[in-house]
């Protein structure tokens, strides 16, 4: 099963490190958060990558093009007037990856429908390019293929982070309390499951894939919720990757499910 990869947004919220790449080249620990999805799916031994660039993608083609040297130990020899190259120790990955141009513009619906050639007629999973999550992959997809529908989300809890207040209609506060676990909110986390019947829901570039086509699949009772009570955590603004860096440095990094 293929692991599409929504990448080709602007990342406007974070901007103060998307205005020189993609969101999902944004490093934590020093490596994309795009290589840290990718390494949880591969743990469960999904390899098979399409990824949907467009907003700067020819950074995202050439970290996978120099993806060797990056985890390489090498020496460059110019003494005898030309280059050697020496590779004294590679990590590889067992990696199949498809970087697509789906556009600068390109709705999320329409990034998808781009890559349908590279899916073909088989269910794939699809997630967003700049959240990391604990979620166990293959329990996931057992869900999936045992309800029979034709599309499945990770759903997790969002938590209130602010104070409630109570309102009347002329601006009245009549009751003040602060934020309980009663106050959270399920939200759509993505690593999705899908049969490929959903590409017919997808019209074109201007397809927004969270409204018309998700919202058509839960009112045809085809949309199932796989709840997630683990880790789960994106990276839309600065702060939010400032959290997953400390998380990552402390060396217990809960969506580092993998070895090494």
């Amino acid at each position: 099963m293929k692991v599409v990869i929504l990448a080709g947004g602007f990342g406007t919220r974070i901007s103060e490190e998307s205005q020189f790449r993609p969101k999902p080249m944004i490093e934590l620990g020093g490596m994309p958060i795009l290589w840290h999805i990718m390494k949880l799916y591969s743990h469960y031994g999904y390899n098979e990558f399409v990824i949907c660039a467009g907003y700067k993608q020819q950074m995202i083609k050439k970290f996978f093009a120099d993806y060797f040297l990056y985890t390489s130990d090498i020496t460059y020899d110019y003494s005898t007037g030309y280059s050697n190259l020496t590779v004294h120790r590679t990590v590889s990955e067992p990696w199949r990856v498809t970087v697509v141009d789906t556009g600068l513009n390109t709705m999320t619906g329409g990034r998808i429908k781009r890559v349908q050639a590279y899916i073909g007629n088989a269910p794939f999973m699809m997630t967003y390019g700049d959240a990391v999550c604990d979620i166990n992959i293959e329990k996931l997809v057992q869900f999936h293929l045992a309800h029979g529908r034709l599309a499945t989300l990770s759903s997790v809890q969002q938590k209130q982070q602010k104070g409630i207040l109570d309102i009347t209609e002329q601006g009245s506060v009549k009751s003040f309390r602060e934020k309980s676990a009663n106050d959270a909110a399920l939200i759509n986390a993505g690593f999705m499951v899908l049969q490929p019947e959903i590409f017919a829901l997808l019209k074109n570039d201007s397809t927004i894939f969270e409204q018309e086509p998700l919202e058509r699949l839960a009112a045809e009772d085809q949309l199932m919720s796989y709840h997630h009570t683990g880790f789960w955590q994106c990276m839309d603004t600065e702060r939010e990757k400032q959290i997953l860096e400390r998380l990552w440095a402390s060396g217990s990094a809960p969506w580092k499910v993998w070895d090494g």
